[in-house]
């Protein structure tokens, strides 16, 4: 499938193992979750379009690089998702910052919108969807359902963990969005969770059950 990528960097591994460990406070979880989301940025952003911009060192003048027009939309899916934010607003400080409420359904496993905030002109932006696990699908369709509705157009999605099952059904429905994810894990299980996954994220970021 040419829209995924697994960002394989040793130290998202390394991290991502951590933060599967039952052991791992909701501290270190929450701080594992902001440093892998900013290193798996990395790879998101590496085709942003640059434009030559000319400057002067202390040495003489020259001509660099800079991001040329590439406004990003940075919208977590309530509300694990907003564990993955601030990693990245550290390194696009400019993003704007939309907000999606969706819950799951137990019983039908079916996403249920509860809550939209997007920014007015996200039609002319790089959306970037934050969810720590990408498990049945159905939440992130629905998202991307919602997005599509208010105009967005690029979208991509990061991801720590990954079913396969829900890659597939979001890529059959949304084939045009980007999906990033640091590891594609065996199934999801009866009850929808990711096997071996990483439990609840939310649960395990806040400190709740």
């Amino acid at each position: 499938m040419n829209n995924i990528t697994v960002v394989s960097h040793p130290l998202v591994q390394h991290k991502l193992t951590m933060l599967r460990d039952k052991n791992t406070s909701s501290k270190d979880f929450r701080e594992l979750v902001k440093e892998i989301s900013m290193l798996m940025l990395y790879e998101v952003t590496r085709n942003l379009p640059l434009k030559d911009i000319q400057i002067e060192t202390p040495i003489c003048k020259t001509t660099g690089k800079a991001l040329s027009g590439a406004d990003v939309a940075l919208v977590p899916i309530l509300r694990a998702g907003l564990g993955m934010v601030d990693g990245i607003v550290d390194l696009i400080p400019n993003a704007k910052v939309g907000h999606i409420g969706l819950y799951r359904n137990e019983e039908t496993l079916q996403p249920v919108e509860y809550y939209c905030k997007l920014p007015s002109d996200i039609e002319n932006r790089i959306v970037i969807i934050t969810e720590p696990m990408l498990s049945t699908g159905g939440s992130m369709k629905g998202a991307l359902s919602m997005l599509k509705r208010h105009g967005a157009k690029n979208i991509k999605s990061i991801h720590l963990v990954c079913a396969p099952e829900g890659i597939e059904s979001v890529l059959e429905e949304h084939p045009d969005v980007e999906i990033y994810t640091a590891s594609i894990d065996e199934k999801y299980n009866e009850i929808g969770y990711i096997v071996p996954g990483l439990g609840d994220a939310g649960d395990r970021m806040f400190g709740t059950k």
